[in-house]
Order: C-alpha cells, then structure tokens, then sequence
C-alpha cells in the first residue's frame, strides 16, 4: 500500500506499507529510493514484519523542492512520518546517505519511537575526510562527482554505480538499478551529494543509546570499513557485524547473509 505523508515546508513524502507486525522504517541510500529495499520486504513480512520504506524529498515519488536536502530536514521528515503513523517501538533501518540520515534522527530526535538501529554501509560518520579524520573519500573527489552531475548525470551515477557491488551481478539488474538513481530529481541528487560532503555526524555518535547494529562490507568501495570501525567506536555497545564478500550493496552482494544478518538484529 502506498501512500503519502506531509513533512514540514509542504512536502509531501511517498511511503509504501507492506506486511503487518513489528515496524520496521527503512530509509534508502542516495541517489535511490524505496524500491532498493525490494529484496528484504518480499522476505520480512514473512517473519511477522511491517515494512514501512519512505522515498526521502527528491526521492522516488515524493514531492522535489528545491531545498531542504541537509541532514536536519531530512531526519524531521523522518520524524513527520514517525509521528503520522504513530509508530513505537520500531526498527529503524537506513543504508548509506539514508544510515547517515537515521544517526542524525536518532540524535536530533532522541530515538524518538525506535527501539532499534541498523546501519547498513553508513556514510558516516563523515563521508569525506577532514583534518583529523583520515578517512573516508577527498573533498576533491566529492566536488568531482558533482561537477559530473552538472555535465552528465546519466554517465556520472552509472560510473558511480559500478563501485557499489562486488560481486558479478547481471546487466539486467545494473540496469534495474541504474534506473532508481536517474528517476531521483536532479536538484536532489546534486544537494546530497553536498551533504556527503559537507555533513559531520561524529557529534551525534555518543548521543545515540539506542542497540544499534552496523552492517558493513569488508570491500566497500564508496564507504570504506574503516567508517564501520570509527562508528563502532563512537557508538556505545554498538555490534559490528562485517560482511566479508561484500562492497556498498552489501543488501545485494550476500543477499542471504544480509536478510539472515537482519532478522536476527530485528529480533534481538
């Protein structure tokens, strides 16, 4: 079932509700939207699962302001359908930009109606490098794909596509793929790559005391592990679970693993 939910500044966001049972808020990686998440929502309504999966601003099918795309906003949309769906106790599930966008939430918002955190290969807790912190992508290479979005955003997010999985998976699926990324507004895709950019979450690590678990390919290409290791030290009692076969989509590369991997922090 989809339907849409009004977030601050007028803009409506797209949710598609499957299943029913515990909530389970999954926010998608960017340039994507909810339909990443395909291959967990055909399997986790099963195991008694509600799969609530929102297309942030710009994303997918909702609204396309031209602004609003820092991490703040977009953790207060998140917080918008929280409270219209009155949601408690809920796992909250995000991958890349969307894992960056869930610590801001659970900071900014104090975990407000979330019992659970899953990062999946987490741009965070900052995306690009800093003075003291060596890791992560240049800003130079950031300010490159973004000049690439200007000039040709069809070419630049299909090279960009190419570091995502490790595993040899089919021109069909790359395909399938691809498509999510140019479906997603171009003013959009622009503003959160400068988000990756310019965003810090290390302040919001500490502030998180939510059990929190973090999924992370050893071979990721776009997040390094090392991100992986750095939120592991900064969130308190956090559990790292390494996925050693797999790159940024690791939700695709050890599909299996991942989707047993998540049952069991939705249970636990």
């Amino acid at each position: 079932m989809g339907y849409y939910i009004q977030a601050e500044q007028g803009v409506h966001l797209f949710v598609e509700d499957v299943g029913s049972g515990v909530p389970v808020l999954f926010i998608h990686g960017w340039p994507l939207n909810h339909l990443m998440w395909e291959y967990q929502v055909t399997q986790l309504p099963k195991y008694g699962y509600r799969c609530i999966q929102v297309d942030l601003r710009g994303y997918g099918k909702s609204d396309r302001p031209w602004s609003g795309y820092g991490y703040d906003r977009m953790a207060d949309d998140i917080r918008a359908v929280v409270d219209a769906l009155g949601l408690t106790n809920a796992r909250l599930v995000g991958f890349s930009m969307g894992g960056a966008i869930a610590i801001r939430y659970m900071s900014r918002h104090n975990g407000h109606g979330m019992s659970r955190l899953i990062l999946a290969a987490a741009a965070a807790p900052s995306f690009t490098m800093q003075p003291d912190y060596p890791y992560g992508m240049s800003r130079e290479a950031v300010d490159s794909l973004i000049a690439g979005l200007y000039a040709n955003r069809p070419q630049t997010l299909d090279d960009f596509g190419n570091l995502f999985f490790a595993s040899n998976i089919t021109e069909s699926f790359r395909s399938w793929f691809n498509a999510l990324g140019l479906s997603s507004d171009a003013r959009a895709t622009i503003a959160g790559a400068e988000a990756l950019r310019d965003e810090d979450l290390r302040p919001d690590l500490p502030r998180i005391q939510t059990p929190t678990y973090i999924f992370h390919g050893v071979m990721d290409r776009v997040c390094l592990f090392p991100l992986a290791l750095e939120m592991h030290k900064g969130i308190r009692g956090s559990t790292l679970v390494p996925f050693q076969h797999s790159g940024h989509g690791l939700f695709y590369d050890e599909l299996e693993l991942f989707n047993r991997s998540l049952l069991t922090a939705l249970k636990e």
